[in-house]
């Protein structure tokens, strides 16, 4: 907890309270309200939860007026242009940057450890054949505390820490046989030879008929989706495993709520959506429609992609995700895909205009990730499964710190009552 620097007064019907105000390294001041309920029986009503600290942390910290987002204090643009997705994830989970020696063996330990458990395959069979793949990865991950028993005791630091490098390990793998699943394809096991992001994209685009050599543009561009998307501080799939966590389930339970609440179009399906106007807008030609739509403030319709909510002034994550996107795009080319074509001269033309530079709808990683993933190959319906296998290390980063939290309690929120109060019940015939 950070030091208790100053203190609020709260005046309710004559009576003054003081409350602690808590001073953090980074952010506004919070107002200790822990004990209010019990001196002065009232609830803080603050729907979205978006006035309220529900916990202290180390692991991130975004200031959106000023476009910053720091991973245990290092800007996310510099660990995005000179880091990699598995040493940001030892930074997450340890809170340091690792050495040479200590970097191969959490390397070695992550790689040893991506294949699944062989009947797992019969559980990805129980599927419909045309099941969303986010619908399989819940469900998969959420079972993945039947076949690996050692280690969901979170009391156990070694299980912890057994549950936590299986899940980082073990997610490309799961995401990529929903993939295969979904198009009917055979399941490619892992390879040991191959990095994180290039041993992702083997499984999902090699066959058994032919070779595939991954490119190492492509997957330098996907480390760095997988980067750039690794932790975002207490947004809502976040503050769902940490409540999930705070009952005592299991790591696969907790991650397994975590995806299914990052599922919704408000959250990890933006990129999707993206991807989804661009398709509504089909050719370049029909571009200046779509932003005079946009810019009309009679018309309800907005450009997805554009502009962030947390970000007031630029998505700091965007500037070395457009890089990654024009890099793709010049090795793919978009002569072929209209779609992209759209895309980029959208870009183009928003950037050009006033009005967004005013309002400071600078396209965001959304915008760029779901050209590169388009670009790549992968359907809409798999943007939202490598979100959510990018986000893994932050979700249990998150459930780890909270468990070690000597002030953990069991989440519970309350509520502003509007209801119905006592009434006593009528028997049906004289209703």
């Amino acid at each position: 907890m950070a030091e208790n620097t100053d203190t609020a007064k709260l005046t309710i019907k004559g009576k003054t309270y003081d409350l602690p105000m808590h001073s953090p390294t980074g952010g506004p001041d919070v107002i200790d309200i822990r004990k209010l309920y019990g001196q002065a029986d009232v609830f803080t009503y603050d729907p979205g939860f978006t006035s309220t600290a529900a916990c202290d942390s180390t692991i991130t910290f975004i200031d959106g007026d000023k476009g910053v987002l720091l991973h245990r204090g290092y800007p996310i643009d510099q660990l995005a242009g000179k880091s990699h997705y598995l040493e940001v994830c030892y930074l997450l989970l340890y809170g340091e940057l690792p050495s040479a020696e200590k970097l191969e063996e959490f390397e070695s330990l992550v790689t040893n450890h991506t294949m699944i458990h062989e009947q797992m395959h019969n559980f990805f069979r129980g599927f419909r054949r045309d099941a969303h793949p986010m619908a399989t990865m819940v469900g998969v991950v959420g079972a993945m505390s039947a076949f690996y028993h050692d280690s969901t005791d979170i009391n156990d630091p070694h299980q912890r820490e057994v549950a936590t490098i299986r899940l980082i390990a073990k997610m490309p793998t799961v995401a990529a046989m929903a993939y295969k699943y979904s198009i009917g394809q055979p399941f490619i096991y892992p390879r040991n030879d191959l990095d994180y992001a290039a041993n992702f994209l083997h499984m999902c685009f090699s066959v058994p008929a032919a070779e595939y050599h991954v490119n190492p543009i492509l997957a330098r561009a996907m480390d760095r989706i997988f980067t750039l998307h690794a932790d975002h501080e207490q947004n809502a799939s976040t503050s769902t495993v940490r409540l999930a966590s705070s009952s005592g389930a299991n790591p696969f339970a907790c991650i397994a709520a975590g995806i299914a609440c990052l599922w919704g179009p408000a959250h990890g399906g933006a990129n999707q959506a993206c991807l989804e106007m661009l398709k509504e807008i089909g050719t370049v030609d029909r571009i200046p429609e779509f932003i005079a739509r946009a810019k009309d403030k009679n018309d309800s319709y907005r450009l997805m992609g554009f502009g962030h909510r947390v970000y007031k002034n630029f998505d700091p994550r965007a500037t070395v995700m457009k890089e990654s996107a024009d890099e793709v795009l010049d090795l793919l080319g978009v002569e072929n895909n209209p779609i992209l074509q759209v895309a980029k001269e959208l870009e183009k033309q928003a950037l050009a205009d006033p009005y967004f530079a005013e309002k400071k709808l600078f396209p965001n990683v959304d915008f760029y990730s779901g050209i590169i993933l388009e670009a790549m190959g992968f359907p809409t319906s798999m943007f939202t499964p490598i979100f959510a296998l990018a986000r893994t290390v932050g979700w249990i980063s998150q459930w780890s710190e909270q468990l070690a939290d000597p002030q953990l309690k069991i989440g519970r929120p309350r509520q502003l009552y509007l209801g119905e109060m006592q009434r006593d019940y009528v028997d049906i015939e004289k209703r």
